[in-house]
């Protein structure tokens, strides 16, 4: 089942074998793509699908200090060499849109202030140019500043259109913007952005309706992240959260619903997936610790549609053609996943 062709809303998928949103900082502090990049994305274009790393919607929202944005025309103009070098090689490529909310740091941002749901900022530190500093606690956001930046996903799909995607993802999950409004544990308003989960939910369903209407609701996934606890996140039910988004997203007919089922550190656990399966209607991606052998198992069952692979293609630029033959997996080196340059990045070997 793995190596069958996929239809997700306009995106024609020719295996279920997808590669995952990977944040490699190799965009320097312009947040500008580069050749570099184009020559790793192309080496990985024999996934079903690929999912870029998350991309600034807006300025002065950094957390890594050297992401890829994608709010100028400059920015355009330097992705439309990834996305050909891609569909050079038959590759679909997707945008990943994103606001780090809380996550985001002044010290990044030539002193930009740092925005949230709520005045919660994330425990511990961060690596800055000046070294790690304390997380900063965010500003609430007003009513006003929310439309601003849903308006921000949308431009940022249409750009992302313009230099040549396939679609986008919405970047919901792993506690930045959108999670800090959708988990209670960040969320902590008493307006209609805050309280029960179809507040919460609001501002989602704020960007997905502007991303709809900019590109297609058939080219537009979505990310979820309901257990990972990573950047200080916790909900106080995140299977009841889970169900309920399952189902209300199927009024926007997307492209996919793409779900993490795990916590980097198992503070929380459950089976969200099956919640996920039960409600939702559309194609359905799994992500996180999936083998070979197991997510075709998964895809067998019903249980999924697609797997997106994180590390496994960072280490393996022909993933697809390794778990067709039951070959060895190259090992990924993590003390180069952030590092600037080709080592750790393009130079993991293809099977001879």
């Amino acid at each position: 089942m793995l190596f069958t062709t996929l239809k997700a809303g306009a995106l024609e998928l020719p295996n279920r074998i997808l590669m995952a949103p990977l944040t490699r900082t190799r965009a320097g502090f312009e947040h500008l793509p580069n050749a570099l990049m184009a020559e790793y994305y192309a080496q990985r274009a024999s996934a079903g699908l690929i999912i870029t790393e998350c991309t600034m919607v807006m300025p002065g929202t950094s957390a890594f200090a050297a992401e890829p944005g994608i709010y100028s025309q400059e920015q355009i103009d330097a992705w439309k060499q990834v996305t050909a070098a891609v569909h050079a090689k038959g590759g679909k490529i997707v945008m990943q849109i994103w606001h780090a909310g809380r996550a985001a740091h002044p010290d990044l941002n030539q002193g930009a202030s740092t925005v949230s749901a709520s005045a919660v900022a994330i425990d511990g530190e961060i690596h800055t140019p000046q070294g790690m500093v304390k997380h900063a606690v965010p500003a609430e956001l007003s009513q006003a500043e929310i439309k601003e930046i849903v308006q921000a996903f949308a431009q940022g799909a249409k750009n992302a259109m313009a230099a040549g995607f396939d679609g986008v993802e919405v970047h919901g999950a792993n506690g930045y913007l959108i999670d800090q409004f959708l988990r209670d544990g960040s969320n902590q308003r008493t307006d209609e952005y805050g309280g029960n989960i179809e507040n919460r939910a609001r501002f989602l369903n704020e960007v997905l309706t502007a991303v709809c209407a900019a590109i297609g609701s058939d080219r537009v996934g979505l990310r979820l992240s309901p257990l990972n606890s990573y950047n200080s996140m916790k909900d106080s039910n995140p299977l009841a959260w889970m169900e309920y988004l399952s189902a209300h997203l199927n009024s926007f007919n997307l492209a996919y619903l793409h779900v993490m089922r795990a916590d980097f550190f198992q503070a929380q656990t459950g089976d969200v997936m099956t919640v996920a399966r039960a409600h939702y209607k559309g194609v359905l991606i799994g992500n996180m610790g999936y083998t070979g052998a197991e997510a075709e198992q998964a895809i067998q069952d019903g249980k999924l549609d697609a797997v997106a692979f994180g590390t496994g293609f960072l280490a393996n630029p022909d993933l697809p053609a390794r778990i067709q033959a039951g070959a060895a997996l190259n090992a990924p080196d993590a003390s180069t996943f952030y590092t600037p340059g080709a080592k750790g990045y393009t130079d993991y070997p293809s099977m001879s």
